[in-house]
């Protein structure tokens, strides 16, 4: 019998079903009927705020692609990602996040690269400004990308030739826009936008003239008088769908992802862009963010997770795991998304050196470091062998940190080191790490929603049985977690907690485990709780257990519920 042989990187490339990979075979037949010598990814880049969590999830996802795209050829086409700033256009409205607003009210509707910084410093005008905070923030994550400034290509010459050519096919770029605008729009609607030389602020006015062979266009500006402007040269932009089309045809673009937002407009993107002699990009069109309430997030509302919050709890690599998971699904991006992708991180990272090509490929973790995991963070056991400890994971330290009252790093490493000796946040700098995202991230979101209750009358039996379990464990010197688990599954076999099995045999039904984490953690759900007595030790599980008997560790936490004073 032959066996069959083992799959290889790139056979398993060829095959993958993660979605970056789906992609970049797609650029790679669109490269083979284009012969170009490389492949450019583009990410765009509104610099009327200051980079967010959406910045992050389309350069992220790009990259993603891109080194899809890179394994699949073997790294043979070279390829470049381009992160362009549309700060050539007019500031719209004053945005409510900058010292002394109304300084900025004479500014309105100029360029962004024409707006005086509201934050001082070095930068020549706000639109610099928001330029260099996102260069600052793509750095920050060690994105490979070329930045590229949309004043600085219509000023520099860059869009002229294909400026030059939208003149000349003004008719047709007219012909695509007007059917999608009401009657009033119609009217005054023109691709152009004039730089006002009176006043300096982009103009949305009609073509009294255009004169493709001068490359000109003739319109009145705000004093009233007739003007007539080079298209070329940085005198004029266009709107910002015209704008789509022209920067795909100009710059040559293969593949730009795009919120769902746009969607309907990408025909209208790509019509402009074969117009002007180009070939549109392929696409991928991912979709937006919901808030708590499901509600599309919004800049202007706030109503979003900001990229420093979700950083303030949760690592780098757990926002990537997040904007890898299903993009083309609606997905709510608020905070109590944090703790399950952080422990799902940890899961994939666990897994990947297991696992075949096939596997590895559709893991999120190949993905999100590029092709090389690191390997994850092992623990030595407790007894001093060479076997590793089951992995700590955030859920875990969440409810740590709660019961052990251990706030304070140095606490809660107490715990971890008895755990797995040897232990410390020299040797393991992420462990380190996830423990102040666990501290922080309890204070302001645990520990304010905990609601314990007391145990009923069998689940006080119940308890006490565990409690008298956990002591024959302690004296023991049990601490493996697999084994603790088996002891609570044990005692958990009793009504109305067990079910039967195929085997004759009885399960322990989830209802058991969500008694022990209401009573015991105040929560609907919580870790696996073996882990947890294999860490805060049985002896201080057995404690915790007879303090909730008693309605101390009630009264602790809910001081003032009826009957309590």
């Amino acid at each position: 019998m032959n066996m069959p042989l083992p799959l290889t990187l790139e056979s398993a490339a060829e095959t993958s079903l993660a979605w970056p990979f789906e992609e970049a075979r797609k650029l790679v037949e669109r490269q083979k009927k284009s012969g170009k010598a490389e492949i450019l990814f583009e990410t765009g880049y509104g610099p009327s705020g200051l980079p967010h969590i959406g910045t992050f999830g389309e350069v992220a996802r790009t990259t993603m692609v891109r080194k899809a795209f890179e394994t699949l050829t073997e790294g043979s086409i070279p390829t470049r990602m381009l992160v362009f700033s549309d700060d050539m256009d007019g500031m719209r409205k004053i945005p409510d996040n900058v010292p002394d607003p109304a300084a900025l009210a004479p500014y309105l509707h100029m360029p962004l690269t024409a707006v005086p910084n509201p934050f001082g410093g070095d930068y020549a005008s706000f639109g610099h400004h928001n330029n260099a905070m996102l260069r600052r923030f793509l750095d920050t994550f060690g994105f490979d990308y070329e930045f590229a400034s949309a004043t600085d290509c219509y000023r520099s010459g860059r869009f002229d030739a294909v400026l030059l050519r939208a003149l000349e096919r003004y008719d047709a770029i007219m012909a695509v826009m007007l059917p999608t605008l009401g009657s009033e729009r119609q009217a005054t609607y023109s691709p152009f936008l004039p730089i006002s030389p009176s006043t300096g602020r982009v103009l949305y006015v009609p073509m009294k003239a255009i004169d493709p062979k001068n490359g000109t266009i003739t319109f009145q500006d705000e004093d009233g008088r007739d003007v007539t402007l080079p298209v070329t040269g940085g005198k004029v932009k266009l709107q910002w769908k015209p704008d789509f089309g022209m920067r795909w045809a100009a710059l040559d673009v293969d593949f730009e992802m795009f919120g769902k937002d746009h969607q309907t407009n990408a025909s209208i993107y790509d019509r402009i862009c074969q117009i002007l002699g180009g070939e549109p990009p392929n696409h991928y069109v991912y979709e937006l963010f919901l808030d708590e309430q499901g509600q599309k997030i919004s800049k202007s509302k706030g109503n979003g997770l900001t990229i420093d919050e979700w950083l303030t709890y949760a690592s780098p690599e757990s926002l990537s795991l997040f904007m890898f998971q299903k993009p083309r699904e609606a997905k709510r991006l608020h905070f109590d998304v944090i703790p399950r992708a952080m422990d799902e991180y940890l899961q994939f990272l666990e897994a990947y050196g297991r696992q075949d090509w096939k596997n590895r490929l559709g893991n999120p973790v190949w993905h999100i470091h590029q092709g090389d995991p690191p390997p994850p963070e092992t623990m030595p056991s407790a007894d001093g062998s060479n076997a590793p400890r089951a992995a700590v994971s955030f859920t875990l330290l969440l409810n740590l940190v709660a019961v052990a009252n251990a706030e304070d790093k140095d606490v809660l490493w107490g715990f971890i080191r008895r755990y797995a000796p040897g232990t410390d946040p020299v040797t393991h700098p992420g462990l380190d790490r996830m423990a102040g995202y666990a501290i922080r991230y309890f204070r302001d979101f645990v520990k304010p929603a905990k609601r314990y209750r007391l145990p009923t009358g069998d689940e006080r039996v119940a308890l006490a049985d565990l409690a008298a379990r956990l002591g024959e464990i302690a004296s023991e010197g049990i601490t493996d977690p697999a084994l603790i688990q088996d002891a609570v599954l044990d005692v958990g076999r009793r009504d109305p907690y067990r079910t039967p099995n195929k085997e004759g045999g009885f399960n322990v039904g989830g209802s058991w485990f969500s008694m022990l984490y209401q009573v015991l953690l105040g929560e609907e759900r919580g870790p696996r709780f073996g882990s947890f007595v294999a860490i805060y030790g049985a002896a201080n599980t057995r404690a915790l257990i007879e303090k909730a008997l008693t309605g101390e560790l009630l009264a602790e936490h809910q001081p003032f519920v009826k009957g309590r004073g």
